[in-house]
């Protein structure tokens, strides 16, 4: 029979046919093998989910072994090149690019939410003067939805896009704050006569009376940096945004779940490693050593290899283009030498090769962020303040998915059974 797997349980000698579909099988199809009538049924193992698919999705597209990523069918590549984040920001969310006038629409759209509610700044400078500022995002979005108790409505077409705007534009707010916070400076509110990234440097810099305008290269390897961290498919956070939303919670309390996935060192915090591995390197002269270090697996290479790439992680070609540009603004450091010189011999060196360990996204993106201006803690939130799009247009669609459930998955369970309770004078 076409598009069908046979299975044969050699535990009864039974045969079953299971419908294939764009290369998936269901795994509630395996629940019909049994040995007994009353076993539960076959399930999948999978520990982090390496090989399960937990939804259908038109958001990203993601080639691992050759290096592919696009956003609504669109390579990831044009996308830096040609647009502005908004316009990336407006293609994840309705699937489609926006023409002038509805690009217009959604800018000023946009516009209409920068600001938050002022209880909100006063819970912020609540914090501890040295809070981290990822925590301090967390916690405040998820105090968002306090504000926005229609937020509830998560089956209002309408409700949702509403709360996403607000999301979109709030997040580099509270972001900002959170910066000048760990500053120990007076907030910024936005300007709104400036475009998405550039209020955002300017309510992270401004001091004083005195205008500040950002320099042009700044702003627009932020904006292609926003770009290329706004979706990456079904990664850790958009998971959890997934799980959360299947409980119909609402968006800030998922969104603030999202960025507490993203918190974790293990997926948004691999730029800070980089640049701690390249101060920890320190010079040139260095490299050699460290390379023989880490192939003896004394020592990891921070920034190559990737969990789903397999090759040269297109964005890492983007990025490192954007480094040259920074970092004629701001000067050349030491670190870029540095870093330049580990990726040379990455490339080439057999042992990295064999591996596929290729520049990933983080390798270049921290010593960007450094030559901003920007401290190590802000590097998560650096992360968030895009990724805040991809996660809603993964919400969005899981909320109209006619096969939505609440998350719930199934355990191996290798524990104890049939005990019976010991008194206290009885245990040993």
């Amino acid at each position: 029979m076409p598009n069908t797997l046979t299975i044969t349980d050699n535990r009864t000698g039974k045969t079953y046919e299971i419908p294939i579909e764009h290369d998936t099988i269901r795994a509630m199809d395996l629940r019909q093998i049994k040995v007994e009538s009353g076993d539960f049924g076959m399930m999948t193992y999978d520990p982090g989910y390496t090989n399960t698919a937990s939804c259908q999705s038109t958001v990203t597209y993601i080639d691992g072994d050759r290096g592919i990523l696009e956003y609504r069918g669109y390579p990831i590549e044009q996308l830096a090149e040609k647009c502005t984040f908004k316009e990336v920001a407006y293609l994840l969310l309705y699937g489609e690019l926006p023409s002038q006038p509805q690009l217009d629409e959604w800018v000023q759209s946009l516009r209409m939410h920068t600001m938050v509610h002022e209880n909100i700044k006063e819970q912020m400078a609540t914090f501890r003067y040295d809070a981290h500022p990822m925590g301090m995002l967390i916690s405040t979005v998820a105090a968002l939805s306090t504000f926005y108790p229609e937020a509830k409505e998560v089956h209002c077409e309408a409700n949702r896009m509403l709360q996403a705007k607000r999301l979109i534009a709030k997040v580099p707010t509270l972001a900002a704050f959170t910066y000048r916070h760990s500053q120990g400076h007076p907030y910024n509110y936005p300007k709104n006569d400036r475009n998405y990234t550039e209020n955002f440097l300017h309510m992270m810099f401004k001091m004083t009376d005195n205008p500040y305008t950002p320099e042009p290269a700044l702003v627009r390897a932020l904006d292609i940096l926003f770009i290329l961290h706004a979706d990456h498919e079904q990664n850790c956070s958009a998971s959890v945004m997934r799980a959360i939303g299947s409980s119909d919670a609402d968006p800030y309390s998922a969104l603030a779940g999202a960025a507490a996935a993203l918190y974790g060192p293990l997926h948004g915090g691999a730029n800070e490693a980089v640049l701690k591995m390249l101060n920890e390197i320190g010079d040139l002269k260095n490299v050699p050593g460290y390379i023989d270090r880490v192939k003896k697996g004394e020592m990891r290479l921070m920034g190559f290899g990737h969990r789903v790439y397999k090759n040269y992680d297109p964005r890492a070609r983007i990025i490192k283009e954007c480094a040259d540009e920074v970092f004629e603004v701001t000067g050349r450091t030491p670190l870029l030498d540095v870093a330049l010189e580990l990726e040379r011999i990455a490339l080439e060196d057999e042992y990295f090769v064999e591996r596929k360990l290729y520049p990933n996204v983080d390798f270049y993106s921290g010593l960007i962020y450094q030559a901003i201006g920007l401290p190590t803690t802000m590097f998560p939130v650096m992360f968030a303040i895009p990724r805040t799009v991809g996660w809603l247009a993964q919400w969005q669609e899981l909320m109209v998915d006619q096969e939505k459930r609440i998350q719930r998955p199934r355990q191996v369970y290798l524990g104890e059974r049939n005990r019976n309770y010991v008194p206290f004078d009885q245990r040993g």
